[in-house]
């Protein structure tokens, strides 16, 4: 590959289009899981967290829609058997929200699909090194815009 210089902005275009065209395949495939992929971005939220215990202030920062949907989506949840919603012990204000038995069997079930199906697209597209190089400089993004990225390890 040759240098040539790439503008900032034509580096986020790449990645942006490039994110939006294997999303579109994985929300077709996320059809099949029986829940959907805003569903499963909760649900993978809470199961991450400690306990599988979330403040719903902070899973609405974690997200990719908007607080109000977050809310109805975590109540669709509550009436599926999903997650339970309780008050904050630290916080009279605030909410909790926790997998439930159920929650976390479909969530592992969806996740193992989910898991799979990301590794057929993105393993098809790039070596392992390539990988390795898209992580590395996803992390740095992050961490420069949030100063609070971890591994999600």
């Amino acid at each position: 590959m040759a240098n040539r210089s790439v503008r900032p902005s034509d580096a986020w275009e790449a990645l942006f289009r490039a994110q939006v065209s294997v999303m579109r395949d994985l929300r077709e495939e996320f059809t099949g899981f029986g829940i959907s992929m805003n569903e499963y971005d909760v649900l993978f939220n809470v199961y991450r967290a400690p306990e599988h215990r979330l403040r719903l202030r902070d899973l609405n920062r974690s997200v990719l829609i908007t607080q109000s949907s977050v809310s109805r989506l975590v109540d669709r949840l509550v009436a599926r058997g999903f997650v339970e919603k309780c008050d904050d012990e630290s916080d009279a204000r605030g909410t909790i929200v926790e997998l439930t038995k159920a929650g976390v069997r479909a969530f592992r079930k969806a996740a193992g699909l989910h898991t799979r199906s990301i590794e057929d697209h993105i393993g098809r597209a790039l070596t392992p090194e390539q990988q390795e190089q898209l992580y590395d400089l996803c992390m740095t993004l992050l961490r420069a815009h949030d100063g609070s990225a971890e591994s999600p390890e």
